[in-house]
């Protein structure tokens, strides 16, 4: 299997796709390895730091900027920013491993572009925005006010999905993750 590559699997928040990641991360035959981005949200319940996410002060992360740290970076929210570092990518491809992205849309559209040869892009879709919308607050993480704005975005960002090179659209999760399996073998023993 080619290693040098890059899996982004990207789609509105609650649509699934950290499901579907950590799906493919439990499947011992495929070499990939969770690239961890960079934030400065606070951490939710049960996240660990340096494993969910590299959690930044805002200051922190602007200084990344600056200094060219990113690989693409996004102000997804005001002062909540997301990215990812390039010694990420570094990192997982001296460990022989593909690496698996868990970004939102317009980041993952970023390192698609970047790499156009290394990469595999899937746009996870969720079977409707008033779902969507259910997962959300079942989740329990988030005030109304920022479901809201995640809902607000959502809306934008179905429109991408046409740019990625795969459309999931989860609205059985057991076919959504046989269908993510089988496009990242495929891609991966290219």
């Amino acid at each position: 299997m080619n290693t040098q590559k890059l899996i982004v699997f990207s789609a509105p928040s609650g649509s699934g796709k950290t499901t579907l990641v950590k799906h493919l991360l439990s499947q011992p035959e495929l070499p990939l390895s969770f690239s961890i981005s960079a934030t400065s949200r606070q951490p939710r319940n049960g996240e660990v730091r340096d494993q969910d996410y590299y959690f930044l002060s805002v200051e922190d992360f602007k200084q990344k900027i600056k200094t060219n740290a990113f690989l693409e970076h996004e102000e997804v929210y005001p002062n909540d920013f997301y990215g990812t570092l390039k010694s990420e990518i570094e990192r997982i491809w001296a460990l022989n491993k593909a690496v698996i992205f868990d970004v939102d849309v317009i980041g993952g559209y970023n390192i698609a572009s970047q790499f156009p040869d290394k990469t595999l892009s899937i746009f996870v879709r969720p079977p409707s925005i008033e779902e969507l919308e259910k997962r959300l607050k079942s989740r329990g993480t988030e005030s109304e006010e920022k479901i809201a704005i995640r809902i607000k975005k959502a809306y934008d960002e179905v429109h991408y999905a046409e740019k990625f090179d795969a459309i999931i659209t989860n609205d059985n999760l057991n076919t959504a993750k046989e269908e993510a399996y089988q496009l990242v073998s495929k891609f991966l023993n290219k």
